[in-house]
């Protein structure tokens, strides 16, 4: 996911407002983790996914390299063998333990991966005192507390995958079983041909691959108000969609015959009933619920099956920036209200730099500018994303044929003036 440095400084914000936040934050990381045992938390589903002892330990390691170790002379480190054990991807730092061998890593204990995070802590707060007049180092900590939120999701989307594993289908949360959702009309949202202002503006926090906010040539088109929901994708594996190469582009229609695609990942018939599994456990299929789980391939296949395609992400942002804010699919629309945030939704739009974005210097740039090649861009937010951490302006990004996050569609189609 996007991580990346941010222009905006904090430094006028009081200490104790900002050490508040960091506790916060780091305290729902550890709830998350709360209702797993600790063999859950060292197991890897696949190579993608990540252990939650290791998200728990790689979001510590972050603040303790760019932040504490930096800033205080006198810091000692928990662990020196933790620098390329908990190291991501960050090449400039040094080395890392391969991502694929991550769920080999039964040492250490994840009790000492909590002793990690506390000590840690516990030198964060005096670095929380110092930002108050140190604005490169308010901005990194902010940073900091962005990069461990998309963990936190993460942890949901590693944790849903590696319990979909288990033929006991354990629930993550069996007592929080999801709400159906409403039925609402999909409609056509049209937006004239002009000149639109997209990426980040303002005081506020932004990765810097939001940035620099420029103008962009929109065509006349139409966006649909809500995502595609399971029952409408459901007609298109119906009508045999996942067998019908003309649907399909050449990589995407690989991918599907090769891996045996046949429905969204944790689909699943039981009888007559569509079932999915969920981080609740295995439940009937919401029909108003949107769609989940589809990779871009998936959704680029579903949209040329309706007539209709995929949005860009300057197309999606231009409708997104003057709608009503967030909201979610199931409550009942009015108008053009624009509903959002339930899944991250594809996008046509290759990941790529904006006109005039520079990495920033060193590792801490490493974040986001070398993986601007064979990814696509998704817009939107899921509920699996932490409040207040989404923005219509947020870019995330995932290879075409990625399935285990909470992605879905939502249809464009060009609209004559």
């Amino acid at each position: 996911m996007p991580i990346a440095l941010s222009n905006a400084a904090v430094a006028s914000e009081a200490p104790l407002p900002l050490w508040r936040r960091y506790r916060d934050v780091r305290a729902r990381t550890q709830s998350l983790a709360a209702p797993l045992s600790p063999e859950d938390c060292a197991l890897q589903s696949m190579s993608d996914a990540s252990p939650v002892k290791w998200h728990l330990a790689h979001t510590t390691w972050f603040f303790e390299t760019f932040v504490v170790a930096p800033h205080r002379p006198s810091y000692r480190l928990f662990d020196p063998a933790f620098r390329v054990l908990f190291n991501s991807y960050y090449n400039g730092i040094g080395e890392q333990h391969p991502r694929p061998e991550r769920g080999m890593l039964s040492r250490p204990p994840l009790d000492t991966v909590l002793a990690y995070r506390g000590h840690v802590d516990d030198a964060m707060r005096e670095c929380s005192e110092r930002a108050r007049s140190d604005a490169a180092l308010a901005s990194l900590i902010d940073l900091g507390l962005a990069h461990e939120e998309q963990h936190q999701e993460l942890i949901l989307t590693d944790v849903l995958h590696l319990l979909s594993r288990n033929p006991l289908q354990p629930a993550y949360d069996p007592a929080r079983a999801s709400q159906p959702c409403a039925a609402s009309a999909m409609r056509w949202i049209r937006y004239r041909a002009g000149l639109a202002n997209v990426g980040h503006a303002g005081d506020g926090f932004a990765f810097d691959n939001e940035t620099p906010r420029h103008r962009v040539w929109l065509e006349a088109f139409a966006l649909a108000s809500r995502p595609v929901t399971n029952a409408e994708y459901a007609a298109f594996v119906d009508d045999d969609g996942y067998r019908r190469p003309e649907l399909w582009l050449s990589l995407g229609w690989d991918a599907a015959t090769q891996r045996g695609w046949r429905a969204p990942l944790y689909w699943m018939h039981t009888g007559d009933r569509r079932q999915s599994f969920t981080l609740h456990g295995v439940a009937d299929l919401d029909p108003h619920a949107p769609v989940r789980h589809v990779s871009y391939f998936e959704a680029d296949a579903y949209a040329r099956w309706t007539g209709a395609r995929l949005p860009t992400e300057f197309e999606w942002e231009a409708v997104a920036s003057r709608g009503e804010g967030r909201a979610h699919a199931g409550s009942r629309e009015d108008g053009d209200t624009f509903a959002h945030g339930d899944v991250w939704e594809w996008t046509s739009s290759s990941y790529a730099p904006y006109a005039g974005f520079r990495a920033a210097m060193g590792a801490i740039g490493e974040y986001n500018g070398k993986f601007m090649c064979n990814q696509y861009v998704l817009r939107g937010g899921s509920s699996a994303t932490p409040p207040g951490h989404a923005r219509v302006t947020y870019r995330n990004f995932f290879p075409p044929d990625a399935r285990w996050q909470f992605s879905g569609i939502r249809l464009a189609r060009d609209h004559a003036p």
